[in-house]
């Protein structure tokens, strides 16, 4: 060991020991916070982030370099970068990381971590993993969605205020249909809403349904509201995500940090207090007195007893809106094959067929 090597740090995680190597390593240079502190989060988060991830399939969103200035994340499209996401299970895990077993729009398919116990999230976040994104699905039927989850996504020109603008809107429409949801932050500019919903329906039926619903409400909001899949055909609206109910498409947990200079973190809202708060409020040094003061407002939709609501009243407002609208499909994101019922995938300003 080098002189100046601080030595790894074992932490005490209900039983387990995890090791966390490097643990002065500043990850967020901007606030001084480093990945000891970021381990120290998710392990304060406790029940929170557990009960975000428990049993479901993980993607790991990794920064072992940390959020330093000019640091991107690798994407399909190119892969070198500092950060990526892993979506199946790293080599040398320890014996208690359980995996789940789950298919790609590829027909290929991947054992992804699926967290059991807090231990695997302090063991991911010593790898560097700041932001997980668990499918909507958990281990005992990969298959079949238990959560429909809505994202309010604003597009340039707009910003977090907007998005909190739509937010009771959306409460309310969710309410016409029998349905209870519980938003957070994104982290970033957005807010996500989760429905806890029967698991009895696949990936496309709960696709559907967010179509539905995010129609309706373009319908009730047409000047704050867009369901456009191109970006140049949205304008300054906020953007209804309806892929992000697709298969192998998730969404940052509650309680993961955001790759931005201030380390927010994706935080649990309860309805009221969404006009008043703002993401630079919720962040890794912020968060244990949050939790303190309110709990976990997401808590119920880890809770056995929180009633799951069924769909099928978005899947016949899907079915009238194609009665009434012709309203079909809309497409899926770029690395799908092509799905029944699709229409042309392509940018509308590049479509040759297109009236003019």
């Amino acid at each position: 060991m080098s002189p100046s090597k601080v030595p790894a740090v074992e932490l005490d995680v209900r039983g387990r020991t995890v090791r966390v190597s490097n643990p002065d390593k500043v990850y967020f240079p901007a606030r001084g916070i480093t990945k000891l502190q970021v381990v120290e989060h998710f392990v304060a988060m406790g029940d929170g982030v557990l009960g975000a991830l428990l049993d479901r399939p993980t993607t790991l969103e990794r920064w072992p370099a940390g959020v330093f200035e000019g640091a991107k994340l690798a994407t399909r499209q190119d892969s070198s970068g500092d950060a990526f996401y892993q979506k199946r299970v790293p080599q040398g895990a320890p014996d208690y990381v359980r995996t789940a077993r789950i298919g790609f729009p590829s027909g290929r398919t991947a054992d992804e971590v699926a967290p059991s116990e807090l231990a695997v999230v302090a063991w991911a976040a010593n790898l560097g993993t700041i932001t997980f994104h668990p499918w909507p699905v958990t281990s005992a039927d990969v298959d079949a969605p238990d959560q429909l989850r809505i994202d309010l996504d604003p597009q340039p020109g707009t910003d977090f205020s907007d998005a909190a603008r739509v937010a009771p809107h959306v409460r309310e429409l969710l309410g016409e249909h029998g349905l209870t949801g519980y938003p957070k932050t994104s982290g970033g500019r957005g807010i996500h809403v989760f429905v806890p919903i029967e698991p009895r329906w696949s990936f496309v039926d709960a696709r559907r349904a967010t179509i539905a619903f995010g129609r309706e409400l373009e319908r009730r909001l047409p000047d704050l509201v867009t369901m456009k899949w191109w970006k140049e055909e949205r304008g300054q609206k906020i953007f209804i995500d309806y892929n992000q109910m697709a298969r192998d498409r998730t969404i940052a947990s509650a309680y993961s940090i955001r790759a931005n200079p201030r380390a927010t973190v994706s935080a649990p809202l309860a309805w009221d207090e969404i006009a008043d708060v703002r993401p630079d409020d919720f962040d890794v040094l912020t968060m244990p007195a949050r939790v303190a003061a309110v709990g976990d407002p997401f808590a119920p939709l880890a809770a056995h007893e929180t009633p799951r609501f069924s769909i099928e009243s978005l899947l016949e407002l899907a079915d009238r809106q194609a009665a009434d609208d012709d309203a079909g499909d809309l497409p899926y994101p770029p690395e799908y094959p092509k799905m029944p019922g699709e229409p042309k995938r392509v940018q509308p300003s590049k479509d040759r067929d297109r009236p003019r």
